[in-house]
């Protein structure tokens, strides 16, 4: 079974960490939210989860791919030491790693998209070497989306990467996209 990482950080955007978790698991994708401080994290819209995971306590090997949730927590992802040890495993082990809304900065800052191109929430272009204008982005094992209003799109493109192209049509039609 795939499974994937979804590092959870005070201030993520509910809703993109929520369909993204829910679009992969309904896949049949083993999904995994890890809080990076602890277990309950609370997103930017107040709404508080209780994560399956601590960061600390993940190991990245165990996964195929990690997605990062955008909102305001993109800074201190951007700060975390051992986010940036986790994706620079995935990157090297050629696993997916996945960004939304302002999560790409956190990639770019990180070193994860030279020379790739990919899209982020629009005004935070400057952020990305090569940026991209459209929706949702793949180049290579990665794969970037703009904002809350596209989490559809891009968590069916990481369905029709992980699992396969026919599972994403069929969700989209389950889910009437």
């Amino acid at each position: 079974m795939v499974k994937v990482l979804v590092p959870l950080v005070d201030g993520f955007e509910e809703i993109e960490a929520f369909t993204i978790v829910d679009v992969l698991r309904r896949a049949g994708i083993d999904v995994t939210t890890a809080g990076l401080a602890g277990n309950i994290v609370e997103g930017s819209h107040g709404v508080k989860v209780y994560a399956d995971d601590r960061m600390l306590d993940s190991d990245s090997t165990n996964y195929d791919a990690i997605i990062l949730p955008g909102g305001p927590a993109y800074k201190q992802m951007i700060q975390s030491q051992m986010l940036n040890l986790a994706l620079h495993d995935f990157l090297k082990k050629g696993k997916l790693i996945g960004a939304i809304c302002a999560a790409p900065a956190v990639l770019s800052k990180a070193g994860i998209l030279k020379e790739k191109r990919a899209t982020i929430y629009p005004g935070m272009e400057r952020e990305l070497d090569l940026p991209r204008g459209d929706r949702v982005v793949i180049d290579g094992n990665i794969i970037t989306s703009q904002a809350p209003g596209t989490a559809m799109e891009f968590s069916l493109a990481i369905v029709k990467k992980l699992v396969s192209p026919a599972k994403a049509e069929e969700l989209k039609k389950t889910l009437v996209v």
